[in-house]
């Protein structure tokens, strides 16, 4: 076995029985043990501001902090109006700030659209590839993991259901590792 990578894991939803949460939880569980998956809450973060980049909140420090030692990102979120949550996107801006010092800068990702609607979240994922390019996130094209009619998903556990989603989530996960192999920055 390679090098043990940490993936920063940032979910879209805030709610405790989030769809997407279970989602990461799920990807988590399936994905090569060379792949360790830690979700970065920004929930608690407050509203970006500028003005506060000469100094800025303890949790801005934090969160950067650890997307900085993350080895690569996931993002795993819903489809707000054609996007994303409003909170996912202020932890994006947070995380690029100050101008010249981003987080993301370089670090492999790859995003994962879940929702209950037909079409699996697909506006919010193509908007949130497009931040990723100005961000330096070289994201993984394929396998594109869109999950639609995701409100039946999930057991009581928290567990995917079908098997045959399972498979999908699996070639994912698989996918992703040998992504951020081949992008993770060199020493």
């Amino acid at each position: 076995m390679g090098q043990v990578r940490n993936v920063a894991v940032l979910v879209g939803s805030l709610r405790k029985e989030s769809l997407n949460r279970k989602m990461a939880h799920a990807l988590a569980a399936l994905a090569p043990a060379s792949l360790k998956f830690e979700i970065v809450e920004i929930g608690e973060l407050s509203q970006y501001n500028q003005d506060l980049d000469a100094a800025p909140p303890p949790t801005w420090i934090s969160f950067r902090e650890k997307i900085k030692a993350k080895d690569a990102v996931l993002f795993v979120t819903p489809e707000y109006n054609r996007s994303v949550p409003g909170v996912l996107k202020n932890a994006i801006d947070i995380g690029s700030r100050p101008y010249g010092h981003s987080a993301w800068s370089g670090k492999p990702g790859a995003v994962v659209s879940v929702s209950p609607g037909a079409i699996g979240g697909f506006g919010a994922n193509h908007h949130l590839r497009q931040c990723l390019v100005f961000l330096d996130v070289p994201t993984m094209a394929q396998p594109e993991l869109y999950i639609g009619n995701a409100a039946d998903l999930f057991d009581a556990e928290g567990k995917v259901k079908s098997e045959a989603t399972r498979g999908l989530l699996q070639k994912f996960a698989d996918a992703f590792a040998a992504w951020i192999e081949a992008n993770v920055p060199k020493d």
